[in-house]
């Protein structure tokens, strides 16, 4: 695999070239597709996951998966093949714990991207597929919330920080192996945008200090926001978010 003009290929393009090197008719799938659909808070670490349609030896690079996927399982996604959304959902099923499918869910509904049209479809044709159970589980229980969804909560930020006269964010930016809701490149400050006022689940809660910790060591300090008190107290987020944001670009000067 080449990359011309560039010392260090991203994720990105990784992802790609496992992609290209079992064409024709492959796309990322699984934990790949996971990070690329925004189903995952963290980039997920070793191979790549590619779903083919013949049978293909995984090499130490990238894990083949063998299956036929009709057009509507196929999406294509910053210029990826990828598995659409809703055979993602399934794929991951198959791999992680109840609170993990529901998380996933959850992520769908806050990107406005959850399409329950879409897995029911895929749930009434995929057979004995392994993430059917998982998926049909977690669906019986799950009651969207019509109301709030992560992207509202993205908008407001976004707007109170032009309104304040300070320097836009850039929005669900992809560093050091993380999604970043809101982040200043040149200040290596972010702000994480919670929808509720709780995580909801321990597994979330555990990632918490690991995440905090890997970002600055990575340099990047971030705090987290969430959409009750963004609401409550906007007038003090933006405050606090224009003083550490001040502070983290004279250091960096």
């Amino acid at each position: 695999m080449y990359s011309v003009g560039h010392e260090k290929l991203s994720w990105h393009g990784h992802c790609l070239g496992a992609v290209l090197a079992n064409a024709p008719d492959a796309v990322a799938s699984h934990l790949s597709a996971g990070w690329i659909w925004g189903l995952l808070r963290s980039r997920p670490s070793g191979e790549f996951h590619v779903t083919a349609p013949t049978r293909r030896h995984s090499k130490p690079q990238f894990v083949v998966h063998r299956a036929v996927l009709p057009d509507e399982d196929r999406a294509l996604v910053e210029g990826i093949a990828v598995t659409s959304l809703a055979r993602t959902q399934l794929d991951l099923a198959a791999r992680r714990t109840r609170a993990q499918v529901e998380k996933s869910l959850k992520r769908s509904e806050e990107h406005d991207e959850l399409d329950l049209r879409a897995l029911e479809s895929i749930l009434a044709r995929c057979g004995n597929h392994p993430g059917r159970g998982p998926l049909r589980a977690a669906l019986d229980i799950y009651v969207p919330d019509p109301t709030v969804t992560r992207s509202s909560v993205e908008r407001e930020f976004r707007d109170l920080v032009r309104k304040a006269g300070l320097p836009t964010p850039s929005m669900n930016y992809a560093v050091a192996g993380y999604e970043l809701d809101a982040y200043w490149p040149d200040a290596r400050f972010a702000v994480e945008l919670e929808v509720y006022e709780t995580h909801g689940d321990r597994a979330s809660f555990e990632a918490d200090p690991v995440r905090h910790a890997e970002l600055l060591l990575a340099g990047i300090e971030m705090i987290r926001v969430t959409g009750p008190r963004l609401k409550r107290e906007p007038g003090t987020v933006i405050a606090t978010v224009r003083t550490l944001l001040g502070q983290r670009r004279r250091q960096a000067a």
